[in-house]
């Protein structure tokens, strides 16, 4: 074991697999990728395995790890499982069914009946409290101190553990809400607490309680998990700051995110992104789609400029994936990704027109496909993958799982191919065809509806299962190229360690802005810049630089929605509304196409983001080389191809791990490394660039 170095470990938790890096600060080499199957049960558990298995692997003492990240789903799994804690809501006096009333918007007009998910907190644990403050922050109904003590109190007593605050107006006014928190820390020291004032301080009755009413069901379970994980990780010799992924695409601390969980709903996804934009700066594409698929869910998002969208609110536990209004919503910055019911555990099942379906539902990791032999008894994805030759049944995770290919011959025969009136083979080809096709159409609407053509853009692919099927999905969408980078199977885990810090915060503040109060929005900006510095106080190696980026939330005054706008630097004033109404301008005119004259410009939220350096993290780069790609040759096998006419082939299989910069080839081919397999169909070309990453000409 190597005594001096500095390291870096980044831990992503997937709904099927949790992945590592281990990276080098001082040389800017990548150490070791690792693989574990996720412990649905206890993530902690699968956490604490890998991390051993990983350092074991590089030869690294725990010590000498000067940087971690950690990304989950645990956020995300325990409102759509719903397996939070128990929760119960305070509201103003006659909004106890603001969840359920929600903003009165049937998503789909055509069906009367069409579900939502239920909410998180059952009508009995809502709870009316004597208080009133109006829109303008003014009190006309004192809050009843000993009526709270006691509702505090019953709580408890039924086993409350989480107690989640919304009052109406508390975005203009904290004052009740922050009353209620230290009342319920005094009554009942043991609940958690999350104020709306604090978690969303935002317009929008629903949408801030469904906000708060989330952090707080989840509040309990990730602060259990994460000070478990600490512990064990402090008892193996890691002594510094554990920083998590938020959905926003920065990073905080520990501490941060167990005070706001709900910020990390979308931990995961948010860092494929970074790893996207980070590829693409690396070879001069800065805008480009990523493409993550894992083996429970794809996900795609639009890349521009070398940095992801990001959306200022997101909808969990969608009743119908695809149908906006359907979820429940959540006011916090997300990475603007779209999420494709197509992983590896994809299950492919008959529908109720006979015909073949894959998706959304998954075989997750327990039982997994049945390829695992861990009881799975559906076919997959993986399944479908296995029988046409793309994946090695020897070479899953290098070796440490084997694959059943029989078995998942079998379960496509019988569930999918006799159903169909098919040869198990077209069967299988059929389930690989369909779910290219579903990330296809779904890739390509959230590009178009993001006014760009897929055509100028290239791809970056990764996750397990992502290499296998992106050349397809590019080709559909007739894009020119994909990028696939060293470690594609975990990239999700190396985007995180590319975040910088980031801490995302907001305040409500509706006028018109001929109308503003300069001396309150400076007010605002400086409450948040101190909340923000304190957040950052138990951060490391900032070095003093923070620097903060400022928008606002804008329409014409009349509108429903609005649009965030990016302000230039310094706190706005009187002096600067031509240049903030010409910001709008741009923005509005470049989604909408024109400027409807005579319209006053209002703002509803300002927002401020606090961003710091995150770890040192570069790829170094080699020169490319003249060098036959023969010596990275592993073998040959038997792959299922359509063209240039169906059929099974021998075609080369070659060891990722042995490319290095300016080897070529033309496919057909298979790449393998251990997290993930890479499929070049016949008409496509292979070279590997300085940073090694695999480019594909579609």
């Amino acid at each position: 074991m190597t005594e001096q170095g500095r390291y870096a470990i980044s831990v992503d938790v997937g709904g099927t697999f949790t992945d590592f890096v281990l990276f080098d600060m001082d040389s800017g080499s990548t150490v070791a990728f690792h693989k574990v199957l996720t412990d649905s049960e206890r993530p902690a558990r699968a956490v604490m395995q890998g991390w051993a298995e990983l350092l074991e692997i590089g030869g690294v003492a725990s010590s000498q790890v000067e940087h971690a990240v950690h990304s989950t789903t645990l956020v995300t799994n325990a409102i759509v499982e719903r397996r939070g804690a128990t929760t119960a809501l305070l509201t103003t006096q006659g909004f106890r069914d603001v969840l359920e009333i929600g903003i009165e918007q049937i998503y789909d007009i055509y069906d009367l009946f069409a579900p939502y998910p239920e909410a998180l907190i059952p009508r009995e644990l809502r709870i009316d409290v004597p208080e009133r403050i109006t829109r303008d922050g003014e009190v006309v109904v004192p809050l009843d101190e000993d009526a709270v003590r006691q509702i505090v109190r019953d709580l408890a007593g039924q086993g409350v553990e989480s107690i989640a605050v919304s009052l109406v107006h508390a975005y203009r006014n904290p004052e009740h809400e922050r009353r209620i928190g230290e009342i319920i820390r005094e009554e009942a020291p043991d609940v958690t607490v999350s104020l709306s004032s604090r978690v969303a301080p935002l317009v929008g009755e629903y949408e801030r309680t469904s906000t708060v009413a989330a952090d707080a069901y989840v509040k309990p379970t990730l602060r259990t998990y994460l000070n478990d994980l600490m512990e064990q990780l402090r008892g193996l010799g890691f002594q510094r700051p554990l920083y998590m992924m938020l959905s926003s695409g920065g990073i905080s601390t520990a501490d941060s995110a167990m005070e706001f969980p709900i910020r990390l709903l979308e931990s995961g996804p948010a860092a494929g992104g970074f790893a996207a934009g980070f590829y693409g700066s690396l070879v001069g594409q800065p805008d480009l789609l990523s493409l993550d698929m894992g083996g429970t869910t794809a996900k795609a998002c639009l890349i521009e400029n070398g940095q992801p969208d990001v959306a200022h609110m997101l909808e969990a536990d969608r009743a119908h994936r695809f149908m906006p209004g359907s979820g429940l919503p959540i006011l916090t910055p997300t990475v603007d990704l779209i999420e494709i019911g197509a992983g590896g555990g994809s299950i492919a099942a008959i529908n109720t027109l006979g015909l073949l379906n894959v998706g959304p539902r998954s075989a997750g990791s327990d039982p997994g496909p049945v390829a695992y032999g861990r009881g799975g008894t559906e076919p997959t994805v993986t399944d479908a993958n296995v029988v046409l030759g793309y994946l090695d049944p020897g070479y899953f995770l290098g070796g440490r799982m084997s694959l059943d290919r029989d078995g998942a011959a079998r379960a496509i025969q019988e569930k999918n191919a006799e159903e169909l009136g098919l040869d198990g083979i077209d069967a299988a080809w059929g389930i690989h065809s369909i779910v290219n096709e579903n990330m296809a159409g779904a890739a390509r609407r959230h590009i178009i509806e993001r006014n760009r053509d897929p055509r100028n853009l290239s791809v970056v692919a990764f996750g397990g299962a992502g290499p296998a099927h992106a050349v397809a999905v590019a080709r559909i969408l007739g894009m020119r190229e994909v990028i696939v980078p060293l470690g594609a199977g975990v990239a999700s885990a190396i985007g995180a360690l590319t975040a910088p810090m980031s801490l995302p915060f907001a305040r409500s503040y509706m006028t018109l802005l001929e109308e503003c109060d300069w001396s309150q929005v400076g007010q605002l900006y400086a409450d948040m810049k101190s909340e923000a510095e304190q957040a950052l106080k138990t951060a490391e190696n900032l070095n003093g630089e923070v620097w903060y980026q400022m928008a606002a939330d804008m329409r014409f005054a009349g509108q429903y929605h609005e649009l965030r706008v990016e302000l230039s630097e310094g706190v706005p004033d009187e002096s600067r509304v031509p240049e903030i109404i010409d910001a709008f301008h741009a923005s509005y005119s470049e989604v909408y196409g024109r400027i409807p004259p005579g319209m006053k410009v209002e703002v509803l939220n300002w927002h401020l983001t606090a961003v710091a350096p995150g770890a040192p993290f570069n790829l170094a780069h080699q020169p490319e080389q003249d060098i036959d790609i023969s010596k990275a040759l592993k073998g040959e096998r038997e792959v299922y191809f359509r063209e240039p006419e169906p059929g099974y082939r021998s075609i080369p299989v070659y060891d990722r791990y042995r490319f290095v910069p300016g080897m070529k080839t033309d496919g057909p081919c298979i790449i393998e490394e251990p997290e993930s397999t890479i499929v070049v169909p016949p008409g496509s070309s292979v070279r590997v660039d300085g940073y090694l990453n695999v480019v594909v000409g579609v």
